[in-house]
């Protein structure tokens, strides 16, 4: 830590660190450095030797406030750009996963609406295919009845064919009898 050297001709020379002086604001340096230019002027030019070194202390804080001044500066500027740069950033990330979302949101609708024609041409299909099921188990049914209806009509025949038969025999077999006594 560097410190800086005080004179005044009626007060002993003082120590004070940097700190000290670096936290003061910038009026309080500038008055303390005209205090420094009345003294000297007042005290006319009596000691080259003491008016030389504190025009170079005073040159060295001079470019030392300077530098920090300038560091300062640089460094929120710095800060500036980097918050400029996230906000740039963000934006660009937010702009870009809004047309995902936008592109997403499209091809959810595009799906949606081939699901919803998929269901309805299966409706129709399967309505056709039943309506084609249900004429061909009708057909079946009636080419069924129809077989039936024949079987029924042969069977009555051959029933009354042989009823006629058994009526015969019977008769036949009253004829031997009698014959036969």
């Amino acid at each position: 830590m560097s410190s800086v050297l005080s004179h005044n001709k009626d007060q002993p020379r003082v120590r004070k660190t940097l700190s000290d002086s670096s936290t003061s604001s910038t009026a309080s340096t500038k008055s303390q450095k005209h205090e420094k230019l009345s003294r000297l002027s007042s005290s006319g030019s009596s000691d080259v030797s003491n008016d030389s070194s504190t025009n170079h202390a005073e040159s060295y804080f001079l470019r030392r406030e300077n530098r920090l001044s300038a560091r300062k500066k640089a460094e929120e500027e710095s800060a500036n750009n980097d918050y400029k740069k996230m906000y740039e950033k963000a934006l660009a990330t937010n702009h870009r996963l809004k047309s995902r979302l936008e592109t997403s949101k499209q091809e959810l609708a595009m799906i949606q609406d081939q699901l919803q024609r998929t269901q309805k041409g299966r409706a129709e299909d399967c309505s056709s295919n039943m309506l084609e099921t249900e004429k061909k188990e009708s057909w079946s049914i009636k080419k069924r009845i129809t077989d039936l209806e024949e079987q029924l009509k042969v069977k009555t025949e051959l029933n009354m064919e042989n009823q006629r038969l058994k009526d015969e025999n019977g008769a036949l077999i009253r004829v031997i009898t009698k014959l036969s006594k």
